[in-house]
């Protein structure tokens, strides 16, 4: 996925520029087997759609964690931030992204949000069908299906899983929160090997410590400093997996000052100590 953002960091915020006006939407497919991240934590105005063809997916919305199975549907309204999980097992998904100003105006001025995920419906699974057949044979026409299939599939969750309409107010109020969360995000990834304290992220985003405690753990699900540790921990990994030094140089150069800490954090996170990958 392409990242120029309007924004100071690239990290979470996606830029997506869908071109062609003939066919304003991107349809691929996720699959694999492999534990871990399949995409990162992201945000666009887009809307974005996966419907699960084999297996289950795990996909957090923003830090709603949905356990979708075969014939489920996880929707991304614009401006909610996802991610996308393997638990180790085979899982297929046809992704669909779209700007819903694309297709119709008028719905997309109503700021209307709809649910999350939508479990077992025959009428989208004939509609996300069709997409996945049309754009794997290609046969003459094949757009115009697919164009045809979204626009039934707006108006139908519009329709029928609409959860609320946001005033212009609540859209922006829910767009500087992300903006908020990326300058935040951003700090960290450009200073976690230095000491940082929930006061000074707080002070970077125009934040009293309290709201931006609040407002980080709800967007992503761990506190501050959880997730500071996190990152420097999966840096020391990488460091480690490279050999780029000894343990205690590796921990040194992700922020930490005590090497049993950042032992016993690691065992934690990793299931074995840092000499081990290291060794190997």
């Amino acid at each position: 996925m392409d990242g120029t953002g309007k924004m100071n960091s690239l990290e979470f915020y996606e830029h997506k520029v869908i071109s062609d006006p003939e066919f304003p939407m991107q349809i691929f497919e996720n699959h694999g087997e492999k534990k871990g991240e399949y995409f990162k934590p992201h945000w666009h105005e887009h809307i974005e759609m996966h419907y699960v063809l084999e297996g289950h997916a795990l996909i957090t919305v923003n830090q709603q964690e949905i356990r979708a199975e075969k014939g489920d549907l996880v929707i991304a309204n614009s401006n909610e931030m996802h991610r996308g999980y393997c638990d180790g097992t085979h899982f297929r998904t046809l992704c669909v992204i779209f700007e819903l100003g694309a297709f119709s105006q008028e719905i997309a001025n109503q700021n209307i949000i709809v649910e999350n995920v939508v479990r077992q419906d025959e009428r989208i699974r004939e509609l996300m069908y069709c997409i996945y057949q049309e754009t794997n044979e290609k046969k003459i026409g094949y757009r115009l299906m697919c164009k045809g299939a979204v626009y039934e599939l707006i108006v139908y969750l519009m329709r029928s899983y609409a959860a609320e309409a946001l005033t212009d107010q609540e859209s922006s109020k829910r767009l500087k929160r992300l903006e908020r969360l990326n300058t935040a995000l951003s700090y960290i990834r450009e200073h976690y090997t230095q000491p940082i304290s929930n006061r000074e992220l707080a002070d970077a985003v125009n934040l009293s410590e309290d709201r931006f405690n609040h407002l980080f753990k709800e967007s992503m699900g761990v506190a501050p400093q959880q997730y500071i540790n996190e990152i420097r921990l999966k840096k020391a990994m990488n460091l480690l997996k490279k050999k780029n030094g000894n343990v205690a140089e590796i921990a040194y150069s992700v922020g930490y000052t005590d090497y049993n800490h950042f032992g016993r954090q690691f065992r934690k996170m990793f299931g074995c100590p840092p000499s081990k990958i290291l060794n190997q």
